[in-house]
């Protein structure tokens, strides 16, 4: 048992893993019997629409559901009030909504760092392609670090926007994010932050970062597919333009005019995955009873001792210190490609993610075709992982 989880409870709530050692977490987290729970309540209880569009006692609960949700990520963030929580589908159409909405024109710039997920990267070089924005990636040193000389360098009074990854996908590092922020506060621009791979696994406190705008995916949080947040300060989210338009995202319409709701809901069109929603709340609720802090501790310890047994036996990408990698354990084999290793994991029932991860743009600028990605979380167990290196020792035999 780790310090503060009592591991082996935990997992009665997750069937898959009697089955399988799943180690596929930054993609995707399995999901506790309370959240599904949850999904199957609304299906049977009350599978209408919210309230905005009508006001039944079944709509009223579906809108209860919404706004506990709602409460819940404000908590979980500190954030300032519950209209700071934007619902979205997911990471990557929170950044797009920021992206389309902000209203950035030519020569405007934008800044991000080196290894970006695509959703953090394709956004801006479309951008940079219809609007005329520049784009410019700040350097990571040879451990995935951040260079905030760097960064000081690259910011100037075109700057409008830092948007950068928070814990990384590709090698689990952290940035300095209260330091960046206040780089870019100190050249008015604004600050956003992809925290699909930090807010699942850490403390992330809005407030004590100074973030302006920050994105990231409930269903990478034991949370139903499909449910994503964008967290922005109010002042922020009532000049930002949505992403779309339409029904419950509009107070009023003329042929010729329309008149948008306030935020969140002006974020928020058309019929929303309700069924996803009403499980905000306890998906949220179960990773903070659990306590993110030792949620950070379990995933680290797993990950330093994959490291301890593995680090003679393959390449690992990032630093050698795994408290440095947070639960992210991405490595390569010099003799067996990354694909062919995922299989020979799987043939062992162990699920991991082969391939290039969504960050393309590191693995070809540094002529890597991929490499295999361990990632942990609050289910994953000492023993799965001692199995994981056995397996791996054997290979490199």
């Amino acid at each position: 048992m780790s310090e503060g989880l009592d591991v082996e409870k935990i997992r009665e709530d997750f069937p898959v893993v009697d089955e399988y050692i799943y180690f596929d977490n930054a993609c995707l987290s399995l999901k506790p019997h309370p959240v599904r729970k949850a999904v199957d309540r609304y299906y049977t209880e009350f599978p209408v629409c919210e309230g905005k569009r009508s006001a039944h006692t079944l709509s009223t609960r579906v809108t209860r559901h919404i706004k506990e949700g709602r409460k819940a990520v404000q908590k979980l963030l500190n954030a300032s009030d519950p209209d700071e929580i934007v619902f979205t589908k997911n990471t990557t159409e929170a950044i797009n909504t920021v992206a389309k909405g902000l209203g950035l024109e030519k020569g405007d710039k934008v800044l991000s760092t080196d290894k970006e997920h695509n959703s953090n990267l394709a956004p801006w070089i479309k951008l940079k392609e219809h609007v005329g924005i520049e784009y410019d990636q700040v350097s990571t040193d040879d451990k995935g670090e951040l260079d905030i000389e760097d960064l000081k360098e690259k910011m100037d009074q075109d700057v409008k926007l830092v948007s950068m990854v928070h814990t990384s996908n590709l090698d689990g590092t952290t940035i300095p994010a209260s330091k960046v922020a206040d780089i870019a506060h100190e050249n008015d621009a604004y600050f956003l932050l992809d925290g699909a791979q930090s807010v699942p696994h850490k403390p992330v406190d809005v407030k004590k970062i100074g973030v302006d705008l920050l994105a990231f995916s409930i269903h990478k949080m034991l949370g139903p597919t499909g449910v994503g947040v964008l967290y922005g300060r109010e002042e922020l989210l009532e000049r930002l333009e949505p992403l779309m338009y339409g029904g419950g995202s509009v107070k009023d319409t003329e042929y010729s005019d329309i008149t948008l709701q306030d935020a969140p809901a002006k974020f928020e069109a058309g019929l929303q995955n309700f069924s996803a929603l009403a499980a905000v709340k306890p998906a949220v609720e179960y990773v903070m009873n659990l306590g993110l802090k030792d949620i950070e501790k379990h995933e680290t310890r797993l990950n330093r001792i994959a490291t301890e047994e593995l680090k003679d036996a393959v390449n690992i990408i990032g630093p050698e210190d795994p408290e440095r990698r947070s639960g992210i354990f991405n490595f390569k084999l010099e003799k067996l490609g990354c694909h062919e290793i995922t299989l020979l994991l799987d043939e062992e029932d162990i699920l991991l993610r082969g391939g290039m991860q969504c960050v393309h743009s590191w693995y070809n600028y540094h002529g890597l075709e991929g490499a295999n990605r361990a990632s942990f979380y609050l289910y994953n167990t000492e023993e799965e992982v001692k199995k994981f290196t056995e397996v791996i020792k054997m290979l490199t035999d």
